[in-house]
């Protein structure tokens, strides 16, 4: 098709777009975090450059989440991340609040502090979250780690959607604040390159191994970058244990419900190869692992995706699509699907 020919993009909900309110964004500066995850910069953001990107995308509505590395920024200091998440939640509630059909949000959580976390839970769902965003890890506490189970309890009884985002791999030491980085090749490649997507397995793999996911079964699990590195894993981790003495079996047909019943994933990045058609990771995905189209939703990534790009990966989507789902299904993949979600789970109401 010509360039200044393509018909225009199709309306969408976009759950996986960031937003670095002014406090956060020197916070990170002040904190070494000046080249986050080891990117050039920090990307600059404002809700008018939002809303450009969302009128170019033909967004009808954005999701707001923090990326990596969330809001507790420093190990040990509990108190910055507290008064970071609180700062951020405020500021995204302010946006939906002033622009009720333009802007939603997960809330950021305060952990690895679960007591400042569990008390945000409980201001942010007052405030009007959607959801909550979390981080893969907590400076090395991942998701299904016992440490996080009264956070999860708190958000089964509330039946929310937990947005997850990936970050730095680390590890934490016992009774210490101290971590030390897992990148076994240093600062040699930007963290979201790769490490983002094994970050993303890990944390699922964990939440499954833990028996978190049927523990907190009324939790509903946002995935990003189509499951990053974590479904060509499906097979082992579901059938190790049951040939290998000494690790927990699942049950295949438990954890393919779970998935069914409790998993959405988001379409952020570069899911199709670079030439027209439907090849690349989200038909491998869709096709390999029999991954319904009511289990995908839009998501940009902006601003860490800049908005040109955001409309290259638009239009490359518009394409891709074609090939694997009919327009009615393409329509529940762009908008449908998180609107259902989101009607059913006001935590406003189930939390009262």
């Amino acid at each position: 098709m010509a360039k200044g020919t393509d018909p225009p993009l199709p309306p969408r909900i976009d759950v996986h777009s960031h937003f670095l309110p002014p406090d956060y964004h020197d916070a990170l500066m002040a904190n070494g975090h000046e080249k986050v995850d080891g990117m050039p910069e920090i990307p600059p953001w404002s809700t008018e450059a939002h809303l450009e990107m969302m009128a170019i995308n033909n967004v009808s509505k954005s999701i707001l989440s923090i990326s990596s590395p969330g809001t507790h920024i420093v190990p040990g200091k509990d108190q910055l991340g507290q008064d970071l998440t609180r700062h951020c939640n405020s500021y995204a509630a302010r946006l939906k609040r002033e622009y009720p059909d333009k802007f939603g949000f997960w809330a950021a959580l305060p952990l690895p502090d679960v007591d400042a976390a569990l008390k945000e839970i409980d201001i942010a769902v007052a405030e009007g979250a959607d959801g909550f965003g979390m981080m893969t890890n907590y400076h090395g506490h991942y998701l299904g780690s016992p440490r996080l189970d009264p956070i999860f309890q708190r958000l089964n009884e509330l039946e929310a959607i937990v947005f997850m985002h990936p970050t730095k791999p680390c590890i934490h030491h016992p009774n210490s604040s101290a971590t030390t980085d897992a990148l076994p090749f240093g600062s040699e490649y930007p963290v979201p390159i790769f490490e983002f997507f094994f970050d993303t397995a890990r944390a699922v793999v964990n939440l499954f191994y833990s028996g978190t996911v049927e523990k907190y079964s009324k939790i509903t699990f946002i995935i990003p970058h189509v499951g990053g590195s974590m479904p060509p894993l499906f097979s082992r981790f579901i059938r190790f244990g049951h040939v290998v003495p000494g690790v927990k079996p699942l049950n295949h047909s438990l954890v393919r419900s779970q998935i069914r019943d409790q998993f959405y994933f988001d379409l952020a990045g570069t899911i199709f190869d670079g030439s027209e058609g439907s090849l690349g990771q989200l038909k491998a995905f869709v096709e390999g692992y029999e991954i319904s189209h009511k289990q995908l939703l839009y998501g940009s990534d902006f601003p860490f995706t800049r908005t040109p790009f955001v409309k290259e990966f638009a239009d490359r989507m518009a394409f891709g699509l074609q090939g694997l789902f009919s327009e009615e299904e393409q329509a529940e993949i762009y908008e449908q699907n998180v609107k259902k979600l989101l009607s059913r789970k006001d935590m406003r109401k189930i939390g009262s």
